[in-house]
């Protein structure tokens, strides 16, 4: 399929509770494939929830995980792209051999399709880190995916894409939390409470400095940079204690916003994407110009990687 109608979500998850997170993964699924979506996407952990998670301890987390394919919520997640006969990605905590993942999942109606662990977790203690990237087929297209902070690190953006990807899913659970960036902090509960008397002064906080101001610092510029479409996700209201503004958006090969969600609520939205973009984009032209005998050996230097925010440092997750 050259022309592909993607779903991005947004929902405000609950936490560790997966039969309620499926039953909206379900309602908007079903809004989705009624709106003509060939596929749908939601937020990074999107079936247990995210922030909740720093103060499990091993038991807890491990309590949490499943395994994957073979987990109850991955079955669901089938079931549910079978009933609508649309493929759904979704992010779960997993458990495999001891070890647990931060994962996020493609599933059609003939099973999983795809599996990709976060290379750069941080919200446990007890998550190890992916080691490889995601390159699969979906309807067509090329597709990787890259969760939350993957996306910040410019390298895993533009590996993705030269394996491939001409769509790169982006889960996200992100933004509203304090920054060395001016004007970045967490967003005041008084905003969310208020929004349906005062939606004006919520909706400039999200798309202030906190929120939107800063993705458009960077999310544009991977879609540009390599010339890729964007499916970028991420809860609206609260995570954990963390206050969340949603956004969920798709992004073009050329940096453009095709389509936003702006909702406080439970949503969607929709955009047609199109390969004749791609390479006609400057991302594409800017890989074929590269000289990788310059910068291979710098790129590919030993380096000690750190991937703990400003917000979690000097806090340790509960024993």
């Amino acid at each position: 399929m050259d022309k592909l109608n993607i779903a991005v979500a947004q929902f405000q998850p609950k936490n560790g509770d997966k039969t309620y997170n499926l039953s909206v993964i379900r309602k908007l699924t079903e809004k989705a494939k009624s709106n003509g979506a060939d596929l749908i996407s939601f937020h990074e952990m999107s079936i247990t929830a995210y922030t909740f998670t720093k103060d499990l301890n091993l038991e807890e987390i491990t309590e949490l995980a499943e395994e994957v394919p073979h987990g109850k919520s991955t079955k669901n997640l089938i079931a549910i792209s079978k009933k609508f006969d649309i493929p759904i990605l979704a992010g779960l905590v997993e458990k495999d051999n001891g070890e647990i993942f931060n994962t996020y999942i493609c599933v059609t109606k003939d099973g999983i399709v795809a599996k990709y662990r976060k290379i750069h977790p941080f919200i446990s203690k007890y998550m190890s880190a992916g080691n490889e990237y995601c390159l699969f087929d979906l309807l067509g297209w090329k597709c990787g995916i890259l969760i939350c902070y993957d996306n910040n690190v410019i390298e895993n953006v533009r590996a993705t894409s030269l394996l491939g990807a001409e769509l790169i899913f982006a889960p996200h659970v992100t933004g509203c939390t304090p920054s060395a960036m001016p004007h970045r902090d967490y967003v005041d509960d008084k905003y969310w409470q208020n929004r349906e008397n005062d939606p004006v002064s919520l909706r400039m906080e999200f798309d202030g400095p906190k929120g939107r101001r800063w993705l458009m610092r960077w999310l544009p510029a991977r879609a540009y940079d390599n010339g890729v479409y964007y499916a970028f996700t991420n809860p609206i209201g609260y995570d954990g204690e963390h206050l969340k503004n949603g956004n969920s958006m798709i992004i073009d090969p050329y940096g453009e916003v095709l389509s936003e969600i702006k909702s406080f609520e439970d949503e969607i939205t929709i955009s047609k994407i199109t390969k004749d973009k791609i390479q006609l984009s400057g991302g594409w032209r800017y890989k074929n110009a590269r000289r990788p005998e310059l910068y291979k050996d710098i790129i590919g230097g030993n380096h000690k990687s750190d991937t703990t925010p400003v917000w979690m440092k000097g806090k340790a997750s509960k024993d």
